[in-house]
């Protein structure tokens, strides 16, 4: 599990897990170390994909769905053990949902909460008619990345950071590109689901992610742009909502 899974602080008395996927070019680092700042009830996950980290020298994957198939074929006997709930941020949000969708259809099981961030819903006209990021010159791409914001600007200068960065990022901008997802004509999940979002992003379609479940929706929107969960006050809010949400499923998961 290790090879797929970064968890820093192992809790197999947790009476809940929380699995994290990382937003496209990202690392498990970030997300791993959420294990310190949940309380002790709780323990993290962090997906760790192909091409990156311990895993460098493998290639990249070339859809979601391997992403999905791998991810499962690691954690389903773990998700079977105790309520769990998933988040994920931009093309992360994208994964956990297809994971999500794949664990409902195929196993009858799913998260007791779906946190995503950061886009638009999988079958929203927004992401048709969005720009193919992974077509740019590296140098168009740089620019964007730098529109984006959260990229430290000393690794966007930095010439040897960028030739080992970008391909990683595009590999996974070509994924989320290529996935495609059909207007549901029913609800594919029944947990609440939680939408977060930075207020000066650039706009998503985020409505749209009401369409696939018959749980409970929210909205939530943060102070910031895209990479707004960085901040520690967003951080510390998002965490906090995740935890609240967890301790009323783990109420209900119980009775």
């Amino acid at each position: 599990m290790e090879k797929v899974i970064n968890c820093f602080c192992k809790r197999p008395d947790a009476v809940a897990r929380v699995v994290c996927f990382p937003w496209a070019g990202g690392g498990s680092i970030y997300y791993a170390r959420w294990g310190q700042l949940f309380n002790s009830s709780v323990e993290v996950y962090s997906v760790k994909l192909p091409g990156r980290e311990t895993r460098v020298q493998e290639p990249f994957a070339e859809d979601i769905q391997q992403i999905v198939d791998e991810v499962i074929s690691v954690l389903l006997p773990k998700l079977k053990e105790k309520p769990f709930v998933f988040f994920g941020h931009s093309f992360g949000a994208l994964t956990c949902f297809a994971t999500a969708e794949h664990l409902k259809k195929k196993h009858g099981l799913e998260p007791v909460h779906l946190f995503v961030s950061g886009t638009s819903a999988p079958h929203s006209k927004a992401r048709q008619t969005s720009m193919k990021r992974s077509e740019l010159s590296d140098e168009e791409f740089l620019k964007w990345m730098t529109a984006v914001g959260g990229t430290p600007s000393e690794i966007l200068k930095n010439t040897e950071v960028v030739k080992l960065f970008l391909p990683v990022l595009k590999a996974d901008m070509r994924v989320v590109e290529k996935y495609s997802y059909p207007a549901p004509e029913s609800n594919v999940l029944t947990c609440p689901v939680t939408c977060f979002d930075g207020k000066e992003d650039t706009p998503h379609d985020l409505e749209a992610w009401k369409d696939l479940t018959s749980g409970e929706f929210t909205i939530q929107m943060l102070p910031g742009a895209h990479f707004y969960l960085k901040d520690p006050s967003n951080e510390t809010i998002i965490i906090g909502n995740i935890t609240k949400h967890l301790e009323t499923a783990e109420m209900d998961y119980l009775k």
